[in-house]
């Protein structure tokens, strides 16, 4: 879910056109952008090579989304800065930014987006989208055009996030961030507990046993905290299965796989927590935002979570960066991963797409650079130390980690845990939000209901997502 789920939801707003150099006015929100729809991208009206470099010659405009808005000053500053360095190297590009407030869109607005084949050139998604844009024809086939002279550090790229965007081996976008989920705590609450908040627990027994320490402490803190409303609930049961190597939909995609031994352990153990040890608060129905207040107000010792949580509580919530502390997933077997990232349009020209990749590469995958330039987002005093978005491997992935800790400005050894004991992400079902919407019931039903039956719960869910899963 995340970015694909309802943690940061797409949101409706009135769209704003802007541009670096130019602001350009656009009739609608499906306009084409103006500039050169030739399919030369040399300038000289010769048949593009997809797999030569953007010309710094072609002129051409691309309408860009997600821009940000306004009301982030300094992520847009740098937005403008990235155009104009951008336009160092290639003059005749014309940048035509669109922002919305908030995040972008919704799920409801994206879909009919897609149907009206009204997306800007270049458009925002999320990890689970692809198979919506592709049912759609909304992407184009960027293989072609994606090399290491295009993409210089594609190889560093990690070939998980880069898979979020293939369908039979073509590539139909580039990423922007990627995120693994694990423990967040509060450390404060784990010190007076008498909790070492350097060593979060590492199995789900653990999380029982220091939630209940957490509970002890009173004054309606809760130790462990979970949501069970608005798709969010079944994305955390979906996490906790992966955790202790379960699954939600089978191999096949086409029949549900939780009602089993993993999936009864995974609901027996919070209901215990909710019911047997009253750790968890007796607050329920719970979204995302919900844990985030009560875990930046001292009123919640943990709960699953992915690293770009903390900027929210911070930014958003008045928390402070040193109050917090991650560890990997308890169990480590798997975790849900996800992400976001840019597609392009299907049938643009040629010119647009090698633009559109130039700028993404320049943006989102050079290390040092757009937003890997962590310098500069310090100066900005923007969160610099967290240890996701991360995209890189190898050599690239040690330049951008020592960067990260140089301009750190939160105390990175918080995280030590986390990075230091990787878990591999497993990517969201097929038909998630659907399915999540199933499993809520399940989680709503565990943590409200003492004498819950969870062997029903569970079958019922079963037959629902297989239903869910028959109309794909």
């Amino acid at each position: 879910m995340r970015r694909a789920r309802l943690r940061r939801t797409r949101r409706v707003g009135a769209v704003t056109l802007a541009s670096a150099l130019t602001l350009t006015a656009l009739a609608a929100c499906g306009t084409s952008s103006s500039g050169d729809d030739g399919d030369n991208g040399s300038g000289n009206g010769a048949k593009a090579d997809p797999a030569a470099p953007l010309d710094p010659k072609t002129k051409v405009s691309i309408s860009i989304d997600c821009m940000p808005p306004a009301a982030k000053a300094a992520e847009l500053r740098q937005w403008n800065e990235d155009v104009k360095e951008f336009n160092k190297k290639y003059p005749n590009v014309t940048i035509e930014g669109r922002s919305t407030p908030g995040q972008c869109l919704e799920p409801p607005r994206f879909t009919a987006m897609l149907k009206a084949k009204s997306q800007p050139d270049v458009f925002y998604t999320y990890f689970t989208d692809l198979p919506q844009v592709l049912d759609n024809d909304g992407a184009q086939d960027i293989t072609a055009y994606v090399n290491d002279k295009s993409v210089p550090l594609l190889k560093d790229i990690d070939p998980d996030v880069l898979g979020s965007l293939k369908k039979d081996g073509k590539l139909y976008g580039l990423p922007t961030s990627n995120y693994r989920m694990g423990l967040l705590i509060n450390r404060k609450l784990f010190k007076e507990a008498g909790l070492d908040p350097d060593a979060p627990p590492k199995t789900w027994d653990e999380v029982r046993s220091a939630a209940k320490k957490i509970a002890d402490l009173g004054g309606g803190v809760a130790g462990f905290g979970e949501y069970s409303a608005a798709n969010t609930g079944g994305w955390h049961f979906t996490a906790q299965m992966y955790s202790l190597g379960g699954d939600v939909v089978d191999a096949s995609g086409k029949k549900a796989a939780f009602n089993d031994g993993t999936g009864k352990q995974v609901a027996e153990n919070l209901h215990a927590m909710r019911w047997d040890d009253d750790s968890m608060g007796k607050t329920q129905l719970l979204k995302w935002g919900d844990l985030q207040k009560q875990i930046a107000t001292d009123k919640l010792g943990m709960f699953l979570a992915a690293p770009d949580d903390v900027t929210y509580m911070v930014q958003q919530l008045g928390a402070k960066y040193a109050n917090f502390g991650m560890g990997p997933i308890p169990g480590g077997e798997n975790t849900l991963a996800g992400g976001n990232n840019y597609m392009i349009k299907q049938g643009i020209s040629a010119a647009k797409v090698k633009a559109a990749v130039a700028w993404l590469n320049f943006k989102f995958t050079t290390v040092g650079k757009g937003q890997y330039d962590w310098k500069r987002s310090k100066a900005d005093d923007l969160p610099v130390g967290l240890p996701q978005p991360n995209l890189w491997l190898n050599g690239s992935k040690t330049k951008d980690d020592a960067a990260r800790k140089e301009f750190a400005t939160m105390p990175v050894e918080n995280f030590k845990a986390f990075t230091d004991n990787p878990v591999p992400g497993k990517a969201e079902p097929p038909k998630a939000q659907e399915i999540y919407k199933v499993l809520d019931n399940v989680m709503s039903g565990i943590l409200t209901n003492k004498d819950a039956d969870i062997d029903k719960l569970l079958s019922t869910a079963e037959s629902q997502v297989n239903q869910v899963l028959a109309t794909q």
